[in-house]
Parts: structure tokens; C-alpha cells; sequence
């Protein structure tokens, strides 16, 4: 496998991809979506809202330094993840 990766470059990571890779973790957390590695939906509270929270932070941290399209999708993923976490307990 190992062998598979020389010479592949990763792409480069950007914030919206960062974003979406966070918020992704939140709903694997909630069950919305199975698990990547065992193929199941498990719930884990705690660290949905640990993951929603992060988001937050930097929402609130990068305010003014966001592109209008990364502010939108920042603000969009945490209100669906919100209403999705209460909907959900």
C-alpha cells in the first residue's frame, strides 16, 4: 500500500475542506451517517458537540478573515448541525 502512495500528492488542504471534513466527523458522531471504518451508525453525544463546538470556535475565532463564500458555509454547516443534534437527542 505503501508503494501505492509514492508519487501521489496529496491536494492541498483548504479551510472549506477542513470545514466539511469537521462537520462530516460531527455527523458520523450523531449517527447521521455510518461510520467510514466499521460501516455502522453509532452515537456519541459528547463528542458531536465537541465536534460542533470546534466549529464554533473558529467561526467566532476567524470572523472578518473568511471569504464571503467560506463565512457562508461555516455559518450553514452549524446551523444544520445544530438543529440536527437537537433533533437527534
Amino acid at each position: 500500500m505503501k508503494k501505492e502512495r509514492e508519487g501521489v500528492r496529496a491536494k492541498p488542504i483548504d479551510f472549506g475542506t477542513f470545514i466539511l471534513s469537521l462537520a462530516s466527523s460531527a455527523q458520523v458522531h450523531l449517527g447521521a451517517v455510518p461510520n467510514p471504518v466499521t460501516g455502522t451508525s453509532e452515537r456519541d453525544f459528547p463528542l458531536a458537540q465537541q465536534t460542533i463546538d470546534i466549529l464554533g470556535m473558529l467561526e467566532e475565532k476567524t470572523k472578518g478573515n473568511l471569504s464571503p463564500e467560506e463565512e457562508h458555509l461555516l455559518s450553514a454547516l452549524l446551523y444544520d448541525l445544530r438543529v440536527m443534534y437537537i433533533e437527534m437527542q
